[in-house]
């Protein structure tokens, strides 16, 4: 079951450079942790992948949305919703923030269409993933 982040977690997130994400294979267990860029927009917390959408990390995660995740002093399970590039209203605020969080030219690879097209919501759940779940 998600539950909302906190105010303290999102403050975490959004200071964090990056976090790092590890998705859970259908036994339940972790694979490697990968370091990525997240943004906070609208107390939601979002990923995109600016290279690939079936394989590493990001075909992980649409094959079993679930992944354990990382910054300084909070680490979380969360359930991943594949939102695409979204309604426009939520593209354009996420492709904003990513401007602001990465600067000028760090951002560019993430708001393209293609980038943008691989957007996804990370919300907390309120119990760990132990087993596989159905979904």
């Amino acid at each position: 079951m998600t539950v909302s982040w906190s105010r303290e977690q999102l403050g975490r997130i959004n200071q964090a450079g990056e976090l790092q994400i590890a998705s859970y294979r259908a036994d339940g267990t972790l694979r490697r942790w990968v370091p990525i860029w997240v943004v906070c927009a609208d107390d939601g917390v979002y990923v995109r992948s600016w290279y690939r959408r079936s394989t590493g990390w990001f075909g992980a995660v649409l094959d079993f949305p679930h992944a354990r995740i990382r910054v300084p002093g909070l680490e979380t399970d969360v359930l991943i919703t594949d939102l695409g590039d979204g309604p426009e209203g939520l593209r354009s605020m996420i492709d904003a923030v990513y401007r602001t969080k990465y600067g000028d030219v760090g951002h560019q690879s993430m708001v393209t269409n293609d980038a943008a097209a691989t957007t996804l919501r990370l919300d907390p759940i309120d119990t760990p993933v132990t087993e596989p779940t159905a979904v």
